[in-house]
């Protein structure tokens, strides 16, 4: 039981007198602490794990699953604990195999085992907060695996560096530093640990899976000449040119966000004012190897786009986190001649690079229908249908 000292003193309003000052003992229920969890620590102790093909197929598993539900290559603790071998977006319900001998399993041996070195005071506590956190196994290029060699454990240190140590386990129990680097993540299988960013959002194909139609603009729409005073803006592809974070921190989490003014047909200033602007937003995770690679969308941007609309707000953002902020913008529609901005907020974070944000006017996009467009260091091409 904890004591605290609360210093109590009394003094009389006289400017020559005042109490005597009591120390009194007040005791205090113990607040339960914290088991720090670091990435370190965790690549350390994960580095000691005797991995056999069982282990190396279910993390193999779980990131190409989480790959194939649009995120990065991971393979997060909460899974690895409670559903081995699923990705993000998976479910333990939906996946079909099973595993002997779980990495959680060997991760708990392996943790008792290293307490010492590793600095584990309660490896019970350790594992608890490990499978509560947000830390994961990062596995990039996991595509490239030829399915028999072993991985380079290592760990994002943080910053915007780009190499760091690495551990490998030797036949005889020793541990091996080396120096990991990006290259030698595409040469043989490196996993980083480091933290999940993305799992919170949901991705387009998630999006797509619980409403087949979000969305979805299909490869081949055919619209008539009738309908071209009512048309659609599709976005058909996106392709990065560069990788926007170090290699250790994993993909680009790439936000589209629109504003517009969807079937603005008024022909009164009643009706003007009937119509409020709509936001669209929706991630999109390139990942490494999918850098300078066209990634096909055919995502609908602006539904029912009429003459009257005249330009639509377009920011593209890749994710890093930090406060909560907007950036105020109008889409413009034409009345009478006149043009009028219905304004909006886009919502972005204070950490986030901004790729590119502007007015996307009709005028621009018919100059450029279905044409690769470069927007800041993305690429991408949209089609008015």
């Amino acid at each position: 039981m904890k004591c605290r000292i609360v210093l109590a003193a009394l003094c009389a309003v006289s400017l020559f007198s005042c109490e005597e000052v009591l120390l009194i003992p007040v005791e205090e229920e113990d607040q339960p602490r914290e088991t720090p969890v670091l990435l370190e620590d965790v690549a350390r102790v994960l580095s000691h794990v005797e991995l056999e093909s069982e282990q190396l197929d279910e993390v193999h598993d779980a990131a190409q699953s989480s790959a194939t539900n649009g995120y990065d290559e991971e393979y997060r603790m909460q899974e690895l604990f409670s559903d081995p071998g699923c990705g993000v977006g998976e479910s333990d319900s939906t996946k079909t195999k099973s595993y002997s001998r779980p990495l959680r399993d060997l991760l708990r041996e392996a943790a008792y085992a290293t307490k010492a070195s590793a600095g584990l005071e309660d490896p019970d506590a350790w594992l608890e907060a490990l499978s509560a956190s947000d830390i994961q196994i990062y596995w990039p290029f996991s595509e490239q695996w030829n399915g028999d060699a072993k991985p380079v454990i290592t760990f994002d240190p943080g910053g915007d560096a780009v190499q760091n140590e690495g551990y490998i386990l030797e036949a005889d129990g020793t541990v091996t530093k080396v120096l990991v680097t990006e290259e030698m993540a595409r040469e043989r299988p490196v996993w980083v640990i480091n933290r999940n960013s993305d799992a919170e959002y949901k991705t387009l194909e998630m999006l797509r899976r619980e409403d087949p139609d979000w969305g979805n603009a299909g490869g081949n729409l055919v619209i008539t000449k009738a309908d071209e005073d009512l048309r659609t803006l599709v976005l058909r592809s996106i392709q990065a040119s560069r990788n926007f974070d170090s290699w250790l921190c994993g993909a680009s989490e790439i936000w589209i966000k629109i504003g517009k003014v969807e079937d603005f047909q008024a022909s009164t200033e009643g009706e003007l004012r009937l119509y409020d602007p709509a936001i669209t937003d929706f991630m999109v995770v390139v990942r490494r190897g999918q850098k300078g690679e066209p990634i096909q969308l055919n995502t609908v941007l602006v539904s029912e786009w009429t003459k009257q609309l005249s330009s639509c707000a377009l920011m593209i953002v890749e994710d890093d986190g930090g406060t909560q902020t907007s950036w105020k913008c109008s889409a413009v529609v034409k009345y009478k001649s006149q043009s009028y901005g219905f304004e909006m907020d886009l919502p972005f974070r204070t950490r986030d690079d901004i790729i590119w944000r502007g007015s996307l006017s009709r005028s621009f996009v018919e100059r450029n229908n279905g044409k690769p467009v470069h927007l800041g260091d993305v690429c991408v091409v949209m089609e008015l249908i």
